[in-house]
């Protein structure tokens, strides 16, 4: 695609840009299109003349701005129409009545130029292929016969308005060598804004975290997470976490309680009927974590000496054979204590099963 002639852009003359990529050339200059508005002004000026000098409407005309340019290097649709007529070319309002009877299909037309929002840009046919030359484009994007009408479609549908050119376009080489050779395009051509942002990251030194992040993560395009993702799957972890010891703590609650129920039961078995038990409610929910910890230690301490000691009914150790004792200085984990809250809640099971088989 050397051959093809490609203006990038340049402040605000996507005009000029426009109007060269169409003819394929550097025909027209800054300088010669301020020479057509300014024809443009000095007509209009004198037929607004016309209706006198001193008229309101001729001197409020005169107070505005020129329509035709401004200082950016905007030109009106006027001056690119006028500057086409010196090559014979004229311009015809793609989605205009006068147009769509002629029910011409987009892809037997030579070339179109598109505007939305004061910018211009030429769509054109060299050769037998299409070409988007955007003054904003990196270089020439191929657009495929079958895409063009789609895109034509787009473009309207986004707000431009397109015209059609009519006449012959002056000869290129471009034109000559795409007769006889078919391009492809791989790539398409990148947006300037986004080539320079691309250059200016790269040229940005990287810090140390950066860099040791990427020696340690190296991009592959998979498994690499951003700040929200790591962050969401740290909270994650946490929260895992925090209910496994929410559920270690609940069994263990459990299991103290049924070893305290079973043992007051017992207790209330051996009472006489007419001795008035003791009122006990279960405390043990309203407890806090801290004063339940230390009143099972404390409990655990008690019985467990009273259990090796006492035997039961079938000449059995109260202990049963998973039961941990307590250290030489009276501490116990909270795996040894849960252990043993779960083999007195077993022992204590068994003794009220025997009583009842004895009744």
């Amino acid at each position: 695609m050397e051959s093809i002639f490609h203006e990038r852009q340049e402040g605000s003359l996507c005009a000029q840009h426009c109007l060269n990529n169409l003819l394929q050339g550097e025909y027209f200059s800054p300088v010669e299109l301020s020479s057509i508005a300014q024809q443009l002004d000095e007509e209009e000026r004198m037929r607004m003349a016309e209706g006198g000098v001193s008229s309101e409407e001729y001197r409020t005309f005169l107070q505005q701005p020129s329509v035709n340019m401004d200082d950016s290097g905007f030109f009106s649709i006027q001056v690119i129409s006028n500057a086409l007529k010196v090559w014979g070319l004229e311009l015809i309002l793609f989605n205009s009545p006068e147009y769509q009877r002629l029910g011409i299909d987009p892809i037997n037309e030579k070339s179109f130029i598109c505007n939305y929002k004061e910018h211009w840009f030429t769509v054109r046919k060299l050769g037998k292929q299409w070409f988007n030359l955007n003054s904003l484009l990196m270089g020439p994007e191929l657009i495929s016969d079958t895409y063009l009408a789609l895109f034509l479609a787009q473009l309207q549908q986004e707000g431009y308005s397109i015209f059609v050119v009519k006449g012959d376009l002056p000869d290129c080489e471009a034109d000559q060598l795409l007769q006889m050779i078919r391009v492809q395009q791989i790539q398409r051509p990148k947006l300037i804004g986004e080539e320079a942002a691309q250059s200016r990251d790269q040229r940005l030194p990287r810090s140390d975290v950066d860099q040791a992040t990427e020696v340690n993560h190296p991009f592959d395009g998979t498994g690499m997470l951003d700040e929200d993702e790591e962050n969401f799957q740290r909270a994650l972890a946490l929260s895992r976490q925090e209910i496994d010891m929410e559920d270690e703590e609940a069994d263990l609650r459990r299991a103290i309680q049924l070893s305290m129920q079973g043992c007051r039961r017992s207790e209330s078995d051996s009472l006489p009927q007419n001795v008035p038990q003791s009122p006990h409610t279960s405390q043990t929910d309203s407890l806090s974590s801290e004063e339940l910890r230390r009143r099972r230690q404390a409990y655990f301490e008690k019985q467990l000496p009273q259990q090796v000691q006492t035997p039961n009914l079938h000449d059995k150790p109260a202990v049963s054979p998973g039961t941990v004792e307590a250290g030489p200085g009276g501490d116990m984990s909270e795996e040894d204590m849960l252990q043993a809250a779960m083999n007195m809640s077993l022992e204590s099971v068994r003794n009220h099963l025997n009583k009842e088989e004895e009744k």
